[in-house]
C-alpha cells in the first residue's frame, strides 16, 4: 500500500487522504494507482455505503508533479492522463455511492477537477480553485472541461480556464462551483457529519440520482423522463423504499440499509 493515500474505516464511511503534503499532495505515478485501488475497493465492499476525500497539510491537491511529467523516465503525458486521471474521474462519477469531497487548501489543475467530480463539495474559507493548465501550456483535463461549464456556465468556465484566475472558495460557493463554504477549524467535522448523514441514507436510490445526474446534460427531455421513470422503478424495489414509507406512515426514523 502507498503512503501516498491514506484509507480509513469510520462506520460505513472510507475516508481517503491525499498524503504528500510536502508536494501539496501533487500526483504521481504511484499515488494515482493507489487512489485508484481504494476507490476500487469502495465500489466492490458493499459495508462502505459513502466516501469522504480530502488532503493532508495545507493544500487539497496541487495536480500533478511536474517533475514526474517532465522526468524522462517517467510516464508520458499521454499516460498520465490516461491510465492516472481518466480513470479517476469516472470512478469518481460512476462510484454507485455519493463521495462528500472537502477540500482543505488549494485545488488547482487536476487537483480542482478531481474535487469537482464529488457528489457534495465543501470547502475551507482559506482554500482556492484554479485551473493552472495554461499557465503552462496544456488544457483542462480530468474531465474540467466537462464539469466546470456544467456548474458554473460556458462564460465563466471559458474564462477560468484560459485565464487561470485563483478563485476564492466564497466566489467559487457563489458562482455554484461548490455546495458550502465553512470555517478552516470546521472543515473536517461539517463534511464527515455530511459523510455520515449520506451513509445512513438510502444508497440505491442515491446511486441511481448519482446516475440520473451524469446523463442529464446529454439527454433530451424525453431520454430523462423515461430513465426518471426506470429507475424510480428500481428504486420502488428495494428494501429502503418499504423502509422509508412504513418509517413515514409509523412517524418513526427509518433504518435504512443500503439495500
Amino acid at each position: 500500500m502507498s503512503d501516498f493515500i491514506l484509507p480509513e474505516r469510520i462506520g460505513s464511511i472510507l475516508k481517503i487522504t491525499l498524503n504528500r503534503p510536502d508536494k501539496y499532495n501533487s500526483f504521481v505515478r504511484e499515488m494515482a494507482l493507489a487512489f485508484q485501488e481504494q476507490l476500487e475497493k469502495a465500489r466492490e465492499d458493499t459495508a462502505i455505503r459513502c466516501v469522504l476525500l480530502t488532503g493532508n497539510g495545507k493544500a487539497f491537491c496541487a495536480g500533478q508533479d511536474l517533475r514526474e511529467a517532465i522526468d524522462p523516465e517517467g510516464p508520458e503525458l499521454t499516460k498520465i492522463v490516461s491510465e492516472h486521471y481518466n480513470p479517476i474521474i469516472k470512478q469518481l462519477r460512476e462510484l454507485p455511492k455519493p463521495v462528500v469531497v472537502a477540500v482543505n487548501g488549494v485545488a488547482a489543475g487536476a487537483g480542482a477537477n478531481i474535487a469537482l467530480a464529488g457528489d457534495v463539495v465543501l470547502a475551507a474559507e482559506s482554500a482556492s480553485f484554479i485551473q493552472a493548465f495554461s499557465k503552462i501550456g496544456l488544457i483542462p483535463d480530468s474531465g474540467g472541461t466537462y464539469t466546470l461549464p456544467r456548474l458554473i456556465g460556458y462564460q465563466k468556465a471559458s474564462a477560468l480556464m484560459m485565464l487561470g484566475d485563483k478563485i476564492s472558495a466564497t466566489d467559487a460557493e457563489k458562482m455554484g462551483m461548490i455546495y458550502r463554504v465553512v470555517s478552516d477549524t470546521s472543515l473536517a467535522e461539517e463534511s464527515l457529519k455530511i459523510a455520515q448523514t449520506l451513509s445512513q441514507m438510502p444508497t440505491k436510490a442515491l446511486a441511481y440520482t448519482k446516475e440520473l445526474l451524469n446523463h442529464s446534460p446529454l439527454n433530451t427531455l424525453e431520454q430523462q423522463l423515461a430513465e426518471e421513470d426506470h429507475f424510480q422503478t428500481l428504486a420502488g424495489k428495494s428494501y429502503d423504499y418499504e423502509e422509508g414509507v412504513k418509517a413515514f406512515l409509523e412517524k418513526r426514523k427509518p433504518e435504512f440499509r443500503g439495500e
